[in-house]
């Protein structure tokens, strides 16, 4: 019987690896035997997550994002590949968190975490699903928003500027945009230090 397999693709402390092996004096030590024979992964210390090879099941990188540093959501340019609405491959999993910024690095790949104030966080935040279980993701004008948020020295004071941006820079698909919601893009410039910039977001779509 493959005791691991049941924790599917799901990061879990090491006490629920540890659990699988009741009769195991060292737990410490069948944790540090089971990741050197690559049947589970160390996403940091102290959480782990069994191997697709083991499990048979694919990783989620939106949960691992979800699980490893929270609260927190995946978003910006990791989010909008996700929907589709870039053409460029994403390297990095980054998500928004009312927490300290920080990132990780493991074998799974590279997350980085982005602080925002609680007020804005809540904003804009749905599920989706992936390998079976789901996690939480920007809706699309959220992460269009974080990513505006978060990059330094955007130009975006006039509507020329922010076309731009929008068609040239992020390559984003603009049939994409003019159907997104204007109401989460209001949201986000109430309590945003960049208002100014996510107004001229929605002044293009109210000219629709």
């Amino acid at each position: 019987m493959n005791e691991l397999a049941q924790l599917k693709n799901i990061p879990v402390q090491t006490s629920a690896i540890a659990s699988l092996y009741p009769g195991v004096m060292s737990a410490n030590r069948k944790v540090a035997n089971l990741e050197k024979a690559g049947r589970i992964i160390r996403l940091k210390r102290g959480m782990y997550v069994v191997s697709p090879e083991e499990s048979g099941v694919l990783l989620s990188l939106g949960l691992i994002g979800n699980v490893l540093y929270g609260p927190s959501y995946v978003s910006m340019l990791t989010a909008l590949r996700e929907y589709g609405l870039i053409p460029e491959r994403v390297e990095v999993v980054e998500s928004m968190t009312t927490h300290l910024t920080v990132s990780f690095d493991n074998p799974v790949g590279r997350f980085e975490y982005y602080h925002c104030p609680q007020e804005y966080y809540s904003i804009g935040i749905t599920q989706r699903e992936e390998e079976g279980v789901t996690y939480l993701i920007a809706t699309p004008e959220k992460a269009l928003c974080d990513y505006i948020v978060r990059t330094p020295r955007l130009p975006l004071r006039f509507l020329k500027d922010t076309y731009v941006f929008l068609e040239e820079d992020l390559r984003l698909d603009m049939d994409a945009f003019m159907d997104m919601n204007v109401d989460v893009f209001r949201r986000c410039a109430a309590v945003s230090k960049k208002r100014q910039a996510i107004n001229n977001l929605i002044k293009i779509l109210e000219r629709r």
